[in-house]
């Protein structure tokens, strides 16, 4: 497996874990697989619900930038639950105003996390005019 790492700011091959190393002090996550840089130490998740159940989240980012990544998913999150749009046509309109397909997983910077906030404000100004 081969994933960019934004803490190296490279791809590299991390090393499939699970929670017991990632998480020692949450036993609910300990079963969970989890790829680790090496290098750096950082990780990221993955689509542990599905069939590939290894399959990463996106790229392994910093401290930083996955509570930057969590706190645009919440704000994101807070517009399609409040019925001001549909998750779908919201995910659509960002991926429309990017210019490519929008995952919160591939953000690779904190620039890109205002580069969509900048998106999903013009949207949901539109909307509520």
């Amino acid at each position: 497996m081969i994933i960019h790492c934004c803490g190296c700011e490279k791809f590299v091959e991390p090393r499939l874990t699970d929670g017991s190393e990632i998480y020692t002090h949450r036993a609910d996550l300990h079963s969970l697989p989890y790829w680790k840089c090496d290098a750096c130490q950082n990780y990221v998740g993955c689509h542990h619900k599905t069939k590939d159940r290894t399959r990463p989240l996106g790229n392994i980012p910093t401290p930083k930038l996955r509570a930057a990544r969590r706190s645009l998913h919440e704000l994101i999150d807070s517009a399609w639950r409040s019925g001001l749009i549909s998750r779908k046509d919201l995910y659509k309109a960002i991926s429309n105003g990017l210019g490519r397909e929008y995952h919160t997983g591939d953000i690779k910077s904190i620039s890109e996390i205002e580069e969509v906030k900048a998106v999903f404000n013009n949207i949901t100004e539109g909307i509520k005019e």
